[in-house]
């Protein structure tokens, strides 16, 4: 049992906000319950001890990470901060991407304990996939589900503007991703991670490409570096094994049709609905064209005062999405 003197030192340490000296009583005051055979209660005061100590830390990454919320100086020219409250729940995937996505998840939110076991969990992840099946979204939920600020980096920026500097820069978001624990998504990263043997290549790109090989294997922060494309088979191949994963997205089945048009649908009237049409006609559309068909519909139930939605008006809107991209 903690003597007086050490009951006092906790509540004096605590009031003081003294976190170290806390600790150090606390696991003073394990170690004498083990002397006394008390092993099961020491073990877990220690286990105690570490759970705050890691707590903690990540409130202290927090902090930091809101600090960079608005970044200033050259690097508020290259990164935008994206506000997100999606989770991975909100997230329609396939069951094997879902289950890739959360394993992810789980090793960021046990960075510490991997750490400790000198393991190092996956943080220098590749998107590839179709556009609008959910790579941003899925960035966005990965952010938010930490408790981490999403940064997308400006390419555009990066490439155009500053041409002729563009490894300094590059180097500044990197020493951001150093410093500050955060999401760091490299969107329509075949701009710069293009394969290197492309003819009509210029030495500056291929500079910016072999600087960003070598910033993404150097990386030592706990920040979370995503790069996402439309184009997976432009990159260079000395891109795959500097990351740790490689996610392909892919166009929506239709088990997971379904489940869209459903949650879009949440609370709005429809009919007796056709799923075999509905789902024949979303088929080869992405999330972000099925999303569109159904706001639309639901627009139109609004502005046309429509009792309930039909399957009729849903064709026709998946139809005019169709119509629009084959243009």
């Amino acid at each position: 049992m903690a003597t007086a003197s050490q009951i006092t030192s906790l509540l004096q340490s605590h009031g003081n906000r003294d976190d170290e000296r806390f600790y150090t009583i606390a696991l003073q005051v394990a170690a004498a319950e083990a002397r006394q055979g008390h092993e099961k209660l020491a073990q877990e005061i220690r286990e105690l001890v570490e759970h705050a100590k890691r707590k903690a830390g990540e409130r202290k990454a927090g902090a930091k990470v809101l600090s960079l919320s608005e970044p200033r100086g050259e690097v508020a020219e290259l990164l935008e901060p994206v506000a997100s409250d999606l989770t991975i729940r909100d997230l329609v995937l396939a069951p094997p991407l879902a289950d890739r996505i959360e394993r992810i998840l789980r090793e960021q939110q046990n960075l510490s304990r991997l750490k400790e076991n000198n393991l190092r969990p996956r943080q220098r992840l590749l998107f590839t996939g179709p556009p609008g099946c959910g790579k941003t979204m899925t960035a966005s939920a990965l952010a938010s589900e930490l408790g981490l600020a999403l940064f997308v980096v400006r390419l555009d920026t990066l490439i155009s503007r500053f041409l002729g500097d563009s490894l300094s820069k590059l180097r500044l978001i990197f020493e951001a991703a150093e410093e500050t624990r955060a999401v760091y998504l490299f969107d329509e990263f075949d701009s710069i991670g293009y394969s290197r043997d492309t003819s009509g290549d210029v030495g500056e790109m291929r500079r910016v490409l072999n600087s960003f090989l070598l910033f993404i294997e150097q990386l030592r922060s706990n920040s979370l570096i995503i790069a996402a494309t439309n184009h997976g088979n432009r990159l260079d191949k000395a891109l795959f094994r500097r990351f740790d994963d490689l996610i392909e997205f892919g166009l929506p089945q239709e088990p997971q049709i379904r489940q869209t048009i459903q949650t879009l649908l949440t609370g709005v009237k429809t009919g007796r609905l056709s799923w075999k049409r509905l789902l024949v006609a979303s088929s080869g559309l992405s999330y972000a064209e099925i999303t569109r068909a159904c706001e639309e519909t639901i627009k139109h139930k609004l502005i046309d005062d429509r009792k309930e939605v039909t399957t009729e008006m849903l064709l026709s809107a998946l139809t005019e999405r169709r119509l629009f991209l084959n243009h």
